[in-house]
């Protein structure tokens, strides 16, 4: 497993380029400490954020004002990234550097699979250490997350509110309310 990880790596870094080179660079520590995560002694943190939007997803104090419902928004895709209905950056990756982000990818998830091998009946280990159970809770806080931006941006449609503190396409009618 090891040799052909290798192989991967060696024409991974001259054909993605720089970009590839750092990507993998960057990401390799946390790809070959994947055992760590799954003995559930390095765990990732899930924002508050987050956590406030999965305790209640449909609160609505203090959202009277576009600028509130705004900065709530603006909070979530700090966390989550940006929304589904973002119009695409100027800055955008051209293809060949979508190319190379994926290569670099794949390369980290050959270090991280190659990793993780080491570990004998590592979907039991994972259940045991409480790894797997984390993994869930990172992954419903997400859900919240994104379900609460969606809330969010359906009350500020309501209010009248332009974006970010509606969908991307929806243009507010005659003054919003501030």
């Amino acid at each position: 497993m090891i040799r052909p990880l290798l192989c991967l790596l060696v024409l991974a870094v001259p054909l993605g380029g720089c970009s590839a080179a750092r990507q993998i660079g960057e990401g390799f520590g946390d790809a070959a400490t994947q055992p760590l995560v799954d003995l559930n002694v390095r765990r990732e943190q899930i924002p508050t954020v987050l956590l406030q939007a999965q305790a209640n997803p449909y609160d609505r104090r203090n959202l009277n004002q576009c600028t509130t419902i705004r900065a709530e928004v603006l909070r979530l895709d700090e966390a989550l990234g940006p929304d589904r209905d973002e119009p695409p950056r100027p800055d955008a990756p051209t293809l060949n550097e979508q190319a190379q982000d994926a290569l670099a990818e794949a390369a980290l998830d050959a270090i991280r699979d190659a990793t993780a091998d080491f570990i004998p009946y590592r979907s039991w280990v994972r259940q045991l250490s409480g790894a797997q159970a984390r993994s869930r809770a990172v992954q419903d806080a997400v859900e919240a997350g994104r379900l609460r931006r969606a809330y969010l941006k359906g009350l500020g449609m309501r209010a009248n509110c332009a974006p970010p503190a509606s969908p991307a396409w929806f243009r507010p009618t005659g003054g919003s309310r501030r």
